[in-house]
């Protein structure tokens, strides 16, 4: 009688809404922006809070979405074809080729494992053959969804890890191949003949893929420019264009979509547009996909399958742990991996979300699995995406390294020589005078911008260079860049003034280009600058989505890029506080940044390192003591060291924050897991901090 009670409910508030495909969308747009905080908040992964929110509004309870309507089928299609698009997009094959015969070996223990206890457990609770083959595939892939903090650790190329990451291509497409031959096998097309067909036709795609759009991408981008915009687009209709090839050939269009994500790898690069498309896939299309999974829950099913199908429940996400585990463990005597290790592949290998939840999906919509089933690996999945993480930042930690990750010769200079050949820039420093290039560009900053960089260049005996970019129109007589050109020679006579006020050379430039951003990064190369720095700028959705000033200068720059927020004259910050989670090349040249700024008007330094409570002692003092001898290499400034344990460290930096003047932050370009949010430390303590901030960052490549 309740139930009936809450349905008529429903239909009574669903009736006052219009019959419109606005409103599914709106509905989705809602729960993504508001249920995944809440749940972190909670120390949960925002994705299960997705998924419950669908089991809310589908029609197992209030019947606001229908998983069959036009908008949820489309938006379900398009986030899982994104999914696994990102999760071939997060591959390095650059790593997977330095890692290539430790990945195809931990590929395979841990490929082959699972497949076969899973196809065991099932054949034991009375599956046939096809089903049991496929929820063995199921287990045998994996998702790097802790890639996050084995990148914050800075540990991303210890052998067990870069052997792990490798382990997903082989593992993924292994679990497509059979995924492909349980879809056929269904079907009733399932032979000698046909499977060998299959394979040769899926060889050709998948060179075709793999070969064509990195072909394809580099002369388009050849004769149609470098703008993001294009890049966008062709990223977009290779991905969509990849999975409907895929269906022409009777496989699932994750599999071309996987294919893809591998192929604009190469074409791409590390650059913003990969970070723009995985952000939209991010923020929208799979935080969708895991809504409309909800949807597919009903929740009379998944009580069952936490009650009368408890057992094979538990057996499943059992024999994942436990499989997973033992293919870990098969590899320690075959390379001499430390217990540490093998615990740490084995709980990088345990989350199951991408390639899983989409396989998954496809065995229930063809038939191979039963509801009761798919609830079971939803199960699984929430478990491993929250046990695998937790393991990984409790037994990743435990490789980091407490010594220099480069000769120490390298790390004592302040900077390289960016502007030499890769081959002369090893244990080379600036020769020529030291340049601060000052994009002049929002009058409010000036001030504070041109003070910093005149500290900087009379430290080291250089000059500032500030400059102004205006817009190129096609004539060069048009008003509006003869305004423009008034008004940015103000702003140079002004920053001039303001040098000499602060006792520092300045050589103004002012330059006529196509792009600001372009137009900072080319003169600081023509300068041959030692550093850029730039006042903030605005932060938001559309600065996120679409890039913003100081994101492409990051990208673009030679040399290390500064982006300062001063509330207060730098003359006047007396405490700089520099968070330091491990000693990398590129975390030395941020404190040495610090530790010039703070010799200009003898400031004081603050190191903060928030370890892990599981963090032994002994790694503890050893890192002290490797960072005291860094302090003690760099200009000669009043320092402390402070080390706090804690489970969150933006926490700790905003607190201790509120007792010094500026915090000093490395910029790193985090790639999120499988497209899902992950917490992001810089980001947090950028926006919540009350103090003057530096995001120090360095030329990507």
């Amino acid at each position: 009688m309740a139930a009936l009670t809450t349905g008529d409910s429903a239909a009574g508030l669903l009736s006052f809404l219009p019959d419109s495909p606005i409103v599914a969308f709106t509905v989705l747009l809602l729960v993504t922006l508001i249920i995944p905080p809440i749940f972190e908040r909670l120390r949960l992964p925002g994705l299960v809070g997705l998924l419950a929110a669908g089991v809310l509004l589908g029609p197992s309870v209030a019947g606001l979405l229908d998983p069959a309507g036009d908008v949820e089928t489309l938006l379900s299609d398009v986030g899982k074809i994104y999914l696994m698009f990102v999760a071939g997009l997060e591959i390095d094959l650059k790593d997977f080729k330095r890692t290539r015969n430790r990945s195809l070996g931990f590929g395979f223990t841990t490929f082959a494992v699972p497949l076969i206890a899973g196809i065991l457990l099932s054949r034991i609770f009375g599956f046939n053959w096809i089903a049991a083959v496929l929820v063995g595939s199921l287990l045998a892939s994996h998702t790097l969804l802790a890639y996050p903090i084995v990148m914050r650790l800075g540990i991303t190329k210890e052998p067990s890890v870069g052997a792990t990451v490798g382990a997903t291509i082989f593992t993924d497409i292994g679990a497509l191949l059979v995924l492909a031959m349980c879809v056929a096998a269904q079907a009733g097309e399932f032979s000698a003949r046909t499977v060998v067909t299959q394979l040769v036709m899926l060889g050709l795609f998948a060179t075709a893929v793999l070969v064509g759009i990195d072909w394809a991408g580099k002369q388009y981008f050849k004769r149609n420019g470098d703008r993001e915009g294009n890049q966008f687009l062709f990223v977009l209709a290779a991905v969509f264009l990849a999975a409907v090839g895929s269906q022409l050939i009777n496989v699932d269009k994750i599999v071309g979509a996987f294919l893809a994500g591998l192929a604009v790898n190469d074409v791409v690069g590390n650059g913003p547009v990969k970070e723009k498309v995985e952000f939209v896939g991010g923020v929208l299309f799979i935080p969708f996909f895991f809504v409309c999974m909800g949807l597919l829950l009903d929740l009379q099913v998944f009580v069952d399958s936490m009650t009368t199908n408890l057992a094979f429940t538990l057996a499943l996400t059992g024999t994942l742990i436990l499989s997973k585990f033992l293919a870990a463990l098969a590899t320690k005597p075959f390379y001499r991996y430390s217990w540490t290790q093998i615990f740490t592949m084995w709980s990088l290998s345990m989350p199951q979300v991408a390639a899983t939840l989409a396989a998954a999906l496809v065995g229930l919509q063809q038939g191979i699995i039963s509801d009761l089933e798919f609830n079971a690996v939803i199960v699984m999945m929430l478990i491993t995406s929250v046990l695998g993480p937790l393991l990984t930042a409790r037994f990743a930690g435990r490789l980091v390294a407490p010594k220099l990750a480069r000769p120490e010769t390298e790390l004592n200079s302040l900077w390289f020589d960016y502007g030499a050949a890769p081959e002369s820039r090893k244990d080379s420093t600036i020769t020529g005078p030291f340049t601060v290039v000052v994009p002049i560009y929002n009058p409010v900053t000036q001030r504070y911008l041109i003070e910093m960089a005149a500290l900087l260049a009379s430290h080291e005996g250089g000059y500032v260079i500030p400059v102004t970019v205006a817009r190129a129109h096609v004539h060069m007589d048009d008003p509006k860049l003869v305004t423009a050109l008034e008004h940015c020679r103000k702003l140079l006579q002004k920053a001039e003034a303001l040098s000499q006020e602060f006792k520092a050379q300045a050589y103004s430039v002012l330059r006529i280009d196509d792009d600001v951003s372009e137009g900072i990064t080319r003169t600081a190369r023509e300068q041959n600058a030692s550093l850029i720095l730039l006042g903030w700028s605005r932060q938001g959705f559309r600065a996120k989505l679409f890039g913003t000033l100081v994101d492409e200068v990051f990208w673009s720059s030679h040399c290390p890029v500064a982006v300062a927020r001063l509330l207060a004259e730098p003359i006047d910050i007396r405490r700089v506080l520099v968070p330091m989670k491990t000693i990398t090349p590129q975390a030395v040249r941020t404190v040495r940044f610090a530790q010039m700024f703070a010799d200009t008007h003898k400031a004081e330094v603050t190191l903060l390192h928030v370890c892990d409570r599981h963090t032994p002692e002994s790694q503890v003092k050893a890192l002290e003591s490797a960072l005291a001898k860094v302090m003690a290499e760099g200009p000669s400034v009043s320092w402390t060291l402070l080390t706090l344990s804690h489970d969150n460290p933006a926490e700790v930096i905003l607190e201790t924050a509120q007792t010094h003047d500026m915090i000093v932050l490395r910029s790193m370009r985090r790639r999120t897991a499988g497209g899902l949010a992950v917490s992001n430390v810089t980001h947090q303590v950028i926006d919540e901090a009350a103090c003057s901030l530096v995001l120090f960052g360095e030329p990507h490549t």
